[in-house]
């Protein structure tokens, strides 16, 4: 028998009796009225990294994306072939539900950002990671960086470069560039250090710590 895991079952019943108990209209408005979130965020799928968590937000407050090292790929016609589950959200997040704002949000320690700059080898047959991380390729040439041959503070140099890659694919679909030009839409790069909790946030060419005024 296929056991659901305890740890999964037991949150359940605490959501269930706790915050879902409180919060029982809201749920309910949210089942019939639908979702209307302002703010996307694509994320890094790695499991410290939890952008409702390090924002600290309720159900429909946020919509999610997250996949390995939080990559957006660039804009592909429909007479592609490629399967993009991030192109998908993003393009429902920008024409359907409208959102105001896109957060990329990096983070330290990225275990798919380290993988490639150390030039592992694949962890299966099929390499569906390395295909994924190959995106990396052009944004390590332009920060000069050596794949195989790097030095300590490379590592999060290419972590803060994937961010600002991403924003830029943003801008490779249509609809959001549309969006963007007329004022409609806002990118936002982040970068979370997961030992301080520091969020910091770009701005022009820097990332500087978000503060409290």
């Amino acid at each position: 028998m296929n056991i659901f895991p305890k740890k999964l079952s037991d949150g359940y019943f605490s959501f269930l009796s706790g915050r879902f108990f409180n919060e029982q209209k809201k749920y309910k408005n949210l089942a019939t009225s639908g979702q209307n979130p302002e703010i996307m965020v694509i994320g890094c799928c790695d499991s410290r990294v939890s952008p409702e968590v390090i924002f600290d937000t309720s159900p429909g407050e946020i919509f999610v994306v997250r996949n390995v090292a939080n990559l957006v790929p660039p804009f592909e016609n429909e007479h592609s072939t490629s399967y993009h589950g991030t192109s998908a959200a993003i393009e429902f997040a920008v024409n359907g539900l409208n959102v105001k704002h896109i957060v990329i949000l990096g983070h330290a320690s990225c275990g798919g950002i380290k993988s490639f700059i150390e030039n592992q080898y694949p962890l299966s047959q099929m390499d569906f990671i390395g295909k994924w991380m190959s995106q990396i390729t052009p944004v390590a040439e332009q920060l000069n960086i050596k794949v195989g041959n790097y030095k300590h503070e490379d590592i999060k140099k290419l972590e803060f470069g994937v961010v600002q890659h991403s924003m830029n694919n943003l801008l490779s679909f249509p609809s959001v560039r549309t969006r963007v030009n007329e004022g409609k839409l806002h990118i936002h790069g982040a970068y979370f250090l997961i030992s301080t909790g520091t969020l910091f946030i770009k701005y022009g060419k820097n990332f500087i710590p978000l503060v409290n005024n």
